[in-house]
């Protein structure tokens, strides 16, 4: 609706002039759109937060699949300690980076300790709990200090990562770029707790958050979950970070759970027909990785895939999401709520991934992988 000055300003003009300043209210109003071509054109910028254990497995084979996509342009990979050290995953992910010659992709170093849990106290909290199968880079079989380098079967890097910690890279980013950038979070959510407690802005400024995490009631026989099921990793490493991400101001969460990772597995058979395939992502997956057990489920990879693709999930809920911060047996578990019985204070609603197209995601698996990687 026009104003009265501006309609008895066009009582006053020819015809032309009248079409002439409505074409140039309209154009005037396109302009003041900023974003408009930029996203219509524009490659979907991310920023993925992993504990990049490796060479191959889940942590690395999501990060290739975001590589991999020509809609994506990845920012950085900023890296935090979760099932290896932190020392581990930077050299993995950076040879990786090598391999398939996309080392222009900034690796950020970041925290090497949880908030507040730590291994030896984790251990004295297992007496009287029970142990847990899988706590990370504390894992006593494959335990080493954190100062010194695993085993780096596809070599050692010569790149080395950028001089700045991943919680102020991540807070730099959300200021370059605001409510533009995805923050994809497939590890203990440390690094992001620290950039939130550096800047409460910094969840506001992100575009949406994407996160591998949180166990409800998944439908399994695998140990693991069977007597907890409300225990998953990335939540449970480093409950008091989850706690603060969770709680955080974000304009979008989507969580892809424990519930429905068990609906996929990594199969030889998977593995073999990504090796029928010369590029460099594939023979980077072909040549490490592993069917381990019984149980080798894709959790990063879906939670990656199905934001390239957000039509491979055929069902989904809304929760609200919380970790137990008290020091008994289910510290660090997985808390949730509908809209009816959430507490006062809570986060923000999460989109909860419930089913999935299992067989296109292996076929969309594949298909990235065996893609040319694409240039920076």
């Amino acid at each position: 609706m026009y104003s009265n000055e501006y309609n008895a300003e066009l009582r006053g003009c020819s015809m032309k002039n009248r079409l002439r300043l409505k074409l140039l209210t309209v154009l005037c109003g396109i302009a003041c759109i900023p974003a408009l071509g930029q996203q219509s054109s524009g490659k979907r910028r991310i920023i993925i937060d992993q504990d990049a254990a490796g060479p191959a497995g889940t942590d690395q084979q999501s990060i290739l699949l975001l590589i991999q996509s020509p809609q994506t342009e990845v920012l950085g990979i900023t890296v935090v300690t979760g099932d290896a050290w932190l020392k581990d995953e930077v050299a993995h992910t950076l040879r990786m980076l090598e391999l398939i010659g996309r080392t222009d992709i900034p690796v950020v170093a970041g925290a090497e300790y949880p908030l507040v849990r730590r291994k030896d106290e984790t251990e004295l909290w297992e007496q009287h709990y029970g142990s847990v199968p899988w706590v990370g880079a504390w894992t006593p079989r494959l335990y080493h200090p954190p100062d010194q380098l695993g085993d780096m079967p596809e070599g050692k890097p010569s790149t080395k990562p950028l001089a700045e910690d991943a919680a102020h890279f991540l807070v730099r980013m959300v200021h370059k770029y605001p409510h533009e950038i995805t923050i994809y979070a497939g590890g203990p959510m440390t690094n992001i707790a620290l950039a939130i407690s550096l800047d409460p802005e910094f969840a506001s400024l992100a575009k949406e958050l994407i996160f591998m995490g949180g166990s409800l009631n998944p439908i399994t026989d695998d140990p693991e979950f069977v007597n907890n099921p409300r225990q998953e990793f990335n939540l449970w490493f480093d409950p008091e970070a989850a706690h603060i991400g969770l709680t955080a101001p974000w304009k979008k969460v989507v969580c892809t759970t424990v519930d429905i990772s068990v609906k996929t597995r990594l199969t030889q058979e998977l593995i073999d027909r990504v090796k029928t395939h010369n590029t460099p992502a594939a023979r980077y997956v072909g040549a490490y990785a592993r069917v381990r057990g019984q149980y080798n489920y894709l959790w990063d990879e879906l939670a990656a895939m199905a934001w390239l693709d957000p039509s491979l999930i055929t069902a989904k809920g809304t929760r609200y999401l919380d970790v137990d911060l008290n020091r008994g047996a289910g510290y660090g578990n997985t808390l949730s709520w509908s809209e009816a019985d959430k507490p006062k204070i809570v986060g923000p609603p999460v989109e909860i991934q419930v089913d999935l197209d299992a067989q296109r995601f292996y076929n969309e698996f594949v298909d990235l992988l065996a893609a040319p990687t694409p240039k920076p």
